[in-house]
């Protein structure tokens, strides 16, 4: 299914949730861009999208799953009609979203700082899948096809947490495991990369005027620091957030003001893709391949 195209023939290449208010000032809108980084305006004004978090493509590429700071969940067409809702769940909060391997999409549940569970059809029979307080402030996390769970606990609003990924293996009893030990890391988001490694944005220290901001590459048993990938300094990049990789090869970064991107095999900064006063990204998509 081909993306959205605006009346001047331009295809949607790039959706980004841009926070509102409450959560540092940004477009409070999902948006849209052209594969040039320029702007398309919003993807959807459906009022149910507020403050807008989370976001994944459904494992079939068809729909996108959008948390809304509405304490519900969405999910969109490829021409942003709502075809889903969850409807308003009193506390939900959700942050970071991703599809796990069993089909169920996942959430991170900011209040009870955990991780929730919903059925595709956001019809009910939500679950948590591990205990309320499980971190101090999950910040990402990820899975792999027969089932690990890496969870990276980072530092919340109101500066509690421990700056560390933890691991959970299918199997044993639920109990975290400890896996990485860095003393640079402040993680606020986490993905698999294509070689299996745990790639982390990150802002050390988090919320500081002079933080800096990396993605930091992890080897995924030992959590031994692999790379450190830095964008050039004149860019001010800030907040990182939102990794995704494209079938191009590239990492994707979202953050404030500017989407950059990385060449993943040479770790090279290819610049930003998309430049945005008040960015303040929260997570992406990529709809088609460059």
């Amino acid at each position: 299914m081909s993306a959205r195209r605006a009346s001047s023939g331009r295809q949607i290449h790039l959706l980004v949730t841009s926070a509102g208010s409450a959560n540092g000032g940004g477009h409070d809108a999902l948006l849209a861009f052209d594969s040039a980084g320029e702007a398309m305006g919003a993807f959807s004004t459906d009022p149910r999208i507020v403050d807008p978090r989370g976001m994944s493509l459904d494992p079939s590429g068809a729909l996108i799953y959008l948390n809304s700071g509405d304490d519900r969940v969405l999910a969109l067409d490829r021409c942003g009609a709502v075809v889903r809702d969850s409807g308003r769940k009193l506390g939900l909060n959700p942050g970071g979203a991703l599809f796990g391997p069993d089909g169920r999409y996942y959430l991170t549940q900011r209040s009870r700082r955990t991780i929730l569970s919903m059925p595709a059809t956001l019809d009910g029979s939500e679950r948590s899948l591990l205990p309320d307080a499980v971190v101090p402030f999950p910040r990402g996390f990820a899975f792999t096809s027969d089932g690990r769970l890496y969870l990276a606990s980072g530092i919340g609003p109101s500066g509690e947490g421990d700056d560390t990924i933890v691991t959970f293996d299918p199997g044993r009893p639920l109990r975290a495991r400890h896996l990485v030990s860095d003393p640079e890391l402040s993680p606020l988001d986490m993905a698999l990369a294509p070689n299996g490694h745990i790639v982390v944005a990150s802002e050390f220290p988090f919320g500081a005027s002079d933080a800096v901001s990396t993605i930091r590459e992890y080897e995924p048993s030992s959590g031994r620091l692999v790379r450190v990938f830095r964008a050039n300094a004149s860019m001010h990049f800030r907040r990182p957030r939102g990794l995704r990789f494209g079938l191009d090869g590239r990492l994707y970064c979202v953050g404030q003001d500017h989407v950059i991107a990385f060449d993943f095999a040479t770790g090279n900064s290819l610049g930003p893709v998309v430049v945005l006063s008040r960015l303040n990204g929260q997570a992406l998509v990529l709809l088609d391949s460059p």
